[in-house]
């Protein structure tokens, strides 16, 4: 049986985001074959903000478009797990649900692995140090609108270890629906709890 892969990818107003860097991610997670996004889409006609999700593994594909909308997320829980692997964008996340549990009163948590801040459950992370907005060089998963940004030079790759969180002036969570959303606090330690 093979493992299955998911592509989430923002559809607005008609038009798709990022479609190439989404592209490149199927490219590197299937082995043999190809799945051409750019073929397979049928994009809905109707204005609004669509997340349109793509199962696929190396036997076929499915489609699928909903509706979005944001998921607020103000605190994080920090949460510490070594061995969590989400290298690629797997359909199965019951590790991240696993550790999504452990959030207690905060909206998601701040994963810690061997001593580095990587992800949230949902989204890349950046920190804003001295006017630079720094991600971790360690993230669970390498997304499409970290990848962008970083072509951009927008973001920079840096290690970030759990101490170096109080020098931040804010963080910002990334990911291809909402892009770079700044968690706008006077204080880092409002948000981590």
């Amino acid at each position: 049986m093979n493992r299955k892969f998911l592509e989430t990818i923002k559809v607005e107003n008609g038009k798709i985001f990022n479609l190439s860097y989404h592209q490149l991610r199927v490219d590197c997670a299937l082995t043999k074959g190809n799945l051409y996004l750019d073929k397979i889409l049928d994009i809905p006609k109707e204005q609004g903000l669509f997340r349109c999700r793509v199962i696929y593994d190396e036997d076929g594909y499915e489609v699928e478009y909903y509706p979005y909308s944001k998921r607020k997320i103000e605190r994080l829980k920090l949460v510490y797990d070594d061995k969590v692997v989400y290298d690629k964008k797997y359909f199965n996340r019951d590790d991240l649900e696993r550790l999504f549990s452990q959030k207690d009163l905060a909206d998601d948590v701040l994963i810690v692995k061997n001593g580095l801040i990587s992800d949230t459950t949902i989204a890349n992370c950046a920190f804003l140090y001295n006017g630079e907005w720094l991600t971790p060089k360690e993230p669970l998963l390498f997304g499409t609108t970290r990848s962008r940004l970083l072509y951009e030079g927008k973001i920079k790759e840096v290690e970030i270890g759990v101490d170096d969180i109080l020098k931040f002036d804010a963080m910002a969570l990334m990911n291809a629906m909402i892009d770079f959303d700044i968690i706008r606090h006077k204080k880092i330690e409002d948000i981590i709890c």
